[in-house]
Order: structure tokens, then sequence, then C-alpha cells
């Protein structure tokens, strides 16, 4: 018989699987050519152009560059993924023809004739019991998918059997081999480009649906082995084995995991994951909810400053649209440096333009007093802004659900910066400013802690969860606190208080609105809310906020570092400025400093401030 498509047993017996392969390896230089153009153009002509050069003719070649650069990158995704879609064809090839030779050298052992359709001759054999002759011989035709002949319809012939078994094995894979090229040819038929390459949003929109077709194809070739469930050294140790050409592979198809992975060198995460930004960039370009949307503008707005370049250098440690959206971004080579202090954040344009600033804030200040620094600014779980709104409107804010689920990714990625890290002692810092020092707390309160950090720093803090600084895994001597007296956060009332004063507002209220209307409702509530939160107040402990024991109060036990106390949200119109600048050293020049000094490990030089 023939497979599917006229595909004969010979013909894949045949086939040259290395030949496809030789194939993947052109495609693949043609990637690489692609990948060392584009770089030269980031790494060296734009930054010369940029840093020398100024004026209308500058502004113009750096557009066009970054216009080529933009192509380039096209060229090296689509021809990576050209050269993995050929390699898994051949290996899934490879495997199939080795079933079918094994079934014809039976065959051959056994004296049985493979016809040109696939059916299987065999001779005369064994004898009639009655008449002592041999049984007649025949032909077995094979079936791809299970099947027994009714009784009565088999033949005696002891090798009748035999046939039939070798004929369904050449049926089957004669069917695999057809299956894989229907699978492989649909998708290489994607992978095409318009003449006259000019890459566009459209495109890269369609290059992310190429990736996602060639992950799902190639799953066996090459994603399973990821190791997934290993240690971050352990999954350093399995990336250092692998070959030249197998790390190259990994980077064009599989940029999401690699580039997210825990454990993986910086400057190959850093690579991967620009690459996935502009897949994810195309991607939700093509989509219109507000949620994209806003993920989009963080995501532009990261690959701006990406381009721009510039010192300290930036190294993107992982990206992607899970969720609230994931960004990891570090000042500085993480792995080289011996100062690496990490803050957690939020996903939009916010942490482009200002969470990133803190991270390089921290960096340079740190640097004055130990040059080998790198910060970086994490995001890898869904973390609601804390604003004063998000405090009455969202849920999220109010339970420790995120901050428990973000406590482990952050563990994990830290456990990474300690495995990559090349220095022998390298002072690794965790900050949590916000929300995202409840995630700090969570994960340092998890058993082993957080892997190779040193010292923890929590700013504008609502809690952390712990009763004590001794909580933390890092003795009370090493976790630091800064709390602006006029930053709200840092004041949030107690579970308890909030709720009695949720009550007292609706109780107050109903009574308000019988006596006195609207007008009367409005003033009931809030008489309501005001002796519920005092009746409240009496039976809570004093050094309690929302998350647990202040971090700022003596009951804690941390180290309370000097911070400018910051405008009043009402009397001063501050809003909540006092907030936000904590990593600042313009707002706030001595919180800065302080901060610089415990991430260059210089804790004993901090000015203090008296706990609450």
């Amino acid at each position: 018989m023939s497979g599917g498509g006229g595909l004969t047993w010979a013909q894949l017996r045949d086939v040259r699987c290395a030949e496809l392969e030789d194939a993947a390896d052109g495609w693949g230089r043609a990637s690489n050519r692609a990948d060392a153009a584009r770089d030269r153009i980031d790494r060296q002509l734009l930054a010369g152009l940029t840093a020398t050069q100024e004026g209308e003719a500058a502004r113009a070649a750096v557009g066009r560059l970054r216009a080529l650069g933009r192509n380039l990158s096209y060229i090296y995704t689509e021809c990576g993924l050209v050269r993995t879609t050929l390699n898994s064809l051949a290996q899934d090839l490879r495997g199939t023809q080795r079933r079918l030779r094994d079934a014809l050298d039976e065959a051959a052992g056994l004296k049985l004739t493979v016809r040109a359709d696939g059916s299987v001759s065999y001779p005369e054999a064994g004898e009639d019991p009655l008449t002592k002759e041999k049984l007649r011989g025949g032909t077995a035709t094979g079936h791809a998918y299970l099947y027994s002949a009714p009784p009565g319809f088999t033949s005696p012939n002891p090798l009748a059997a035999k046939a039939q078994a070798v004929a369904d094995r050449i049926a089957r894979a004669l069917s695999e081999a057809a299956e894989i090229d229907a699978r492989y040819a649909g998708t290489l038929r994607r992978l095409t480009a318009q003449e006259g390459l000019h890459v566009t949003d459209a495109m890269w929109t369609d290059a992310n649906a190429d990736a996602a077709a060639v992950r799902a194809l190639t799953a066996d070739y090459l994603r399973d082995a990821i190791p997934h469930d290993a240690t971050p050294a352990q999954r350093l140790a399995w990336w250092q084995g692998l070959t030249v050409e197998q790390r190259e592979e990994y980077l064009a198809v599989h940029p999401d995991l690699i580039g997210n992975l825990d454990g993986i060198p910086a400057p190959v995460r850093d690579a991967a994951n620009r690459d996935n930004l502009a897949l994810l960039m195309g991607k939700l370009a093509g989509a219109e909810d507000d949620r994209s949307r806003t993920m989009l503008a963080g995501l532009r707005s990261i690959d701006e400053q990406l381009r721009v370049g510039g010192h300290p250098p930036m190294f993107l440690l992982g990206v992607g649209d899970e969720g609230n959206g994931r960004a990891i971004v570090s000042y500085g080579n993480p792995d080289t440096a011996r100062n690496v202090p990490g803050l957690g954040t939020g996903l939009d344009e916010a942490f482009a333009e200002n969470d990133l600033k803190r991270a390089r804030d921290t960096l340079l200040g740190a640097a004055e007093y130990d040059a080998s620094t790198a910060s970086i600014v994490w995001l890898g779980y869904d973390a609601p802004q804390l604003s004063m709104d998000d405090i009455t409107e969202n849920a999220d804010v109010m339970f420790t659900d995120n901050a428990e689920a973000g406590a482990s990714a952050y563990g994990d990625f830290m456990a990474g910066i300690a495995a990559t890290n090349e220095n022998d002692d390298p002072h690794l810092t965790a900050m949590g400013h916000s929300y995202g020092s409840l995630t700090v707390g969570q994960a340092a309160q998890r058993e082993g802690g957080i892997p190779g950090v040193d010292d923890i720093v929590l700013v504008g803090s609502p809690g952390t969860g712990a009763d004590s600084a001794d909580d933390l895994g890092v003795g009370r001597a090493h976790v630091y606190v800064g709390a602006a007296e006029n930053d709200p956060v840092t004041r949030t009332p107690a579970k308890g208080e909030a709720q009695g004063m949720g009550m007292g507002a609706l109780g107050g209220a109903s009574v308000g609105a019988a006596l006195g209307g609207p007008v009367g409702a409005a003033v009931g509530g809030a008489g309501g809310a005001t002796m519920a939160y005092f009746a409240q107040d009496a039976q809570t402990e004093e050094s309690e906020i929302w998350f647990g024991t202040d971090p700022a109060h003596e009951d804690f036990g941390a180290r309370r570092f000097r911070v400018d106390e910051g405008r009043r949200p009402v009397m001063d119109l501050g809003g909540v400025d006092a907030h936000s600048n904590y990593f600042d050293p313009d707002k706030d020049e001595e919180s800065a400093d302080n901060i610089a000094l415990i991430v260059a490990e210089r804790g004993g030089l901090v000015t203090g401030q008296d706990r609450r």
C-alpha cells in the first residue's frame, strides 16, 4: 500500500534526514548573521552615533538604523523558526524511518517479500495435517490501525501472521510519515515574508503566531527537555552542558521560556527577552481590550529605554503577558556585580517611567560606595498598585493571595541570581516597596527564607504579615525600614479597625437617613465610622496595621532609617507623594542615601530614626 500523498515505503526508507539537517544549518547561519548584524547596529553604530552626533541628519540616521535593526530582528526570528522546524522534522522522520527499516529487516530475515505497495508476501510453509501438503503462501495487506480478521479468514500458514505483523508495521510507518509531512508542511508554509522586507507591527503579530505554531510542533524536540522542575543551580548546569547550536535553537524558538528561567545567565536571559519583547508587542498590538493596551504601553516604554542604551547598561531578565504582566529589569549585570538589590512593583507605563528610575537611582547611589553593583526592579506576579483609592476599592490589596503567590516566584528568582552570580560572596538585598514589601515579607517567611539574601529593606510598607523582624530569616539587625511620617500607606488601619469603620458607617448612615434624609445619612455615616474606629482601636494593638505588625514600630524590632517626613496628604495637598519619594535623591536625599548604603553593605553608616 502507499501512504497519504502517494508516499511509498521505498521513498520513506531513502529519505536523507541529514540533508534536512544541512538545510536547517543553512537557515541557522542566516539567522546568526542577522543576529550579529543587529547586534552591531544596536551596540556599536547606534551607541556611537547618539554619543557623538546631533542634529536632524543624525536623528534621521538613527531612525533608519533602528528600522534596519528591526528588520534584522524579524529575519533572525523567522530564520531561526525555519531551522528548528526542519531539525524537528528530521528527528520525527528519523524515528518513523527507523521503525520502517526494522520491519523491512524482519521481513528479510523471514524471507518475506515486501511489494512496492507495502503488502508482504509469504511462501509455502508448514503442512496440512490431513493431506500432509505444504500450506499455500499468500499476501498480507497492512493496516495502519488495529485490525483483527474475522474467524476463518486467517491462513493456517505459520508465516501468514508474521507477514501480517510486518505489513501492519509498514502501514503504520507510512501513515505516521504522511501525518508528519502534513503537519510540518503546513507550518513551513506559514514561515514566509512579503517581498521588499519592511517590518510592520502586523508582521510582528504574525511572527508571534508563527512562533506559537513552531513551539507547539516542536515540543518533543526542544521544550520537553527544559528542566522546569529543577533548581536554579541545576538549570545553570543544564544550559552550560548544551552545544552552541542547541543554545541557538532554544533562543530562537523559546525565548519566552529561556528568558524567564531562573538559573540561566543574565546576558542570555537579556537576549532571549529582548526577542520575546518584540513578539509580545506584536501579539498585544492586535488586541483591543484595556488590559492589553495598558500592558502594551508599558512594554513599548521598556523597549524604547532598552534601545536608547547608555550607562549603566540595562538587562531584561524577564518579560511576559501573564496576568497583569511580568517584567524584570536590571541596571548592570547581576552575574558580575557583587551587590545586587531587587525591588518589586507592577507593569504599566508607570513601571517604566517610575520604577525603572528607582532601580537606576539605587544603582547610581550605591555605586558611589561600591562600583560593583547591579540594581533590579522585579515584577513576577500580579501586584495591586497601592493608592488611596485602591485601599477602599481594590479588594486584591486587602488579601495576601497575590503576595503569597509572588513570594514563591520572588524566592526562585533570587535563588537564580545567587546561582549565576560569579562572585565568591555576593551581597544580595531584597527590597520591598508598598505592597511589594508584603511579597518580600511572605518570601522571607518561607522555609529557608529568600535564598542568598543578606539584607532586607522595607519602605512605605502596609505590613509584611510577620509579627517581628526576627521572622524574616536574616536577623533583625539586617532588616531595615523606611516609613515617612506622612506616608498614609504606612498608617493603614488594622483590619479590625477598618472593618469597624465600615460597619459603623453603614449603621450611622441608616440612622441618619431616617432622621434627616441624605444630609443626615452623610453626617450619620461619618459619625458612625469615627465612633466605630475608636471603639475598635481600643481593642487593637497599637503596633498593628493592615498586614500585621507595623515594620516601623518598636514591637517589630527592625532598624528604622531616617527619611523625609513628606508633605501631609490633606493639609499640604501632598496626596501620596510621601509614599513615592524614598528612592529619589532629588526628593528625599537622606532616604536614597541610606538605601544606597545598605545595598553597598555599609548598613552601619545609615542614619537612624526612632521607631514608632
